[in-house]
């Protein structure tokens, strides 16, 4: 028998997971780090950033290279190559659209829980056509430690009024699992550039291909019922 889920919420990260913006992050910052002279084998380095905020990303930069590493330049032109790629539109993942219109129908709460800035959730998810479907977002801005470390979830939980245990927290990251994970929601991945690590794959309820095949869960498990019948 398919074991029921008591579902009070569910806890959406948006880089990598909703917006299909972490390819667009890494090759920004790699092109910026080579027009700076910096082209040793950064792919290890880049990847080991998914999913921490911004300041946690300078402090590795400035730790590998050095105290006069030019992190205000390198930063300048990460966000002009950034904002360069995004100028076409904002992609979302496959599926996002589906898990969103799912959560709507069952009139189920959900919130955004990112590392990135407010102003940056705001406008990404703007550019994305997704920014009105949502009345919580949780951003970096909001704790003083960010993802690995729990505070966002168990704030989001928090200003959904629900306990972290009955919140389905969906992640890209191996440092988002770990943050949703230390919370004690249910946590389902979708890895995007990096793949999950044993640790990850022990921590998460499931490990799925796209957003699609969480709703297949969240239906599967009781987690979505359409509130219209």
């Amino acid at each position: 028998m398919t074991r029921k889920w008591n579902v009070s919420a569910v806890l959406l990260d948006m880089d990598g997971t909703l917006l299909d913006t972490e390819k667009v992050y890494f090759d920004s910052l790699v092109a910026s780090l080579a027009a700076f002279g910096f082209t040793d084998d950064v792919t290890t380095l880049c990847h080991a950033m998914v999913g921490l905020p911004g300041s946690e990303c300078e402090a590795m930069l400035v730790e590998r290279y050095g105290g006069d590493f030019p992190l205000a330049d390198v930063n300048k032109a990460f966000v002009a190559n950034r904002d360069a790629r995004f100028q076409p539109g904002l992609p979302l993942k496959d599926g996002a659209i589906e898990l969103l219109d799912a959560l709507q129908a069952a009139d189920c709460p959900m919130a955004i829980v990112t590392s990135s800035s407010r102003r940056t959730a705001d406008e990404h998810l703007a550019l994305a056509g997704i920014r009105s479907r949502f009345e919580n977002i949780l951003t970096r801005d909001d704790v003083t430690r960010g993802k690995p470390s729990p505070d966002l979830y168990l704030l989001a939980a928090s200003r959904l009024r629900a306990v972290p245990e009955s919140c389905v927290a969906i992640e890209d990251s191996n440092h988002g699992v770990t943050a949703a994970h230390a919370a004690g929601a249910i946590t389902i991945m979708v890895p995007d550039m990096v793949p999950p690590t044993e640790e990850s794959r022990a921590r998460c309820t499931a490990v799925v291909a796209d957003l699609n095949a969480v709703v297949e869960m969240l239906r599967k498990h009781g987690g979505l019922t359409d509130a219209s019948r």
